[in-house]
């Protein structure tokens, strides 16, 4: 089973829609397998994280911005601003796939965890991101 789920961002930051992804989990009615997603965008990434305390969302994007500063001389991809190759890097260092196991038909996630796209990009921007669920 596949879905393409838009994730939309409002500037650089963690969103989460790990509610989406359960949702299309339990309409699929797999029982057991894996459920893998994909984010289709090169300046914007996916990540497993802290949902409960903001804080830890908030050390992650200062940490991201702390390890790949902008407007670094030396990039050539700057066609569409100083936050455009920094952004693929970003992405680059991260993933732009998860692999989650389902089980008794329900993510196999902790407790304090929560499915993200992680923006790297100051603009906000519908993100797209297949899900595919296998038994």
């Amino acid at each position: 089973m596949v879905r393409i789920i838009e994730v939309h961002t409002t500037g650089q930051g963690l969103f989460e829609f790990t509610d989406q992804i359960r949702e299309i989990v339990a309409t699929s009615e797999i029982e057991e397998g894996l459920c893998t997603i994909m984010i289709q965008h090169t300046s914007a990434s996916l990540t497993i994280q802290e949902n409960a305390d903001p804080s830890a969302r908030y050390d992650l994007e200062c940490w991201i911005e702390q390890l790949v500063p902008e407007d670094n001389p030396n990039f050539t991809h700057t066609h569409e601003g100083p936050d455009d190759m920094p952004a693929h890097i970003k992405a680059a260092l991260t993933s732009t796939t998860l692999s989650i196991p389902v089980y008794l038909g329900e993510l196999t996630l902790g407790v304090w965890q929560g499915v993200y796209v992680w923006e790297h990009r100051h603009r906000g921007s519908t993100r797209q991101c297949v899900v595919h669920i296998k038994d």
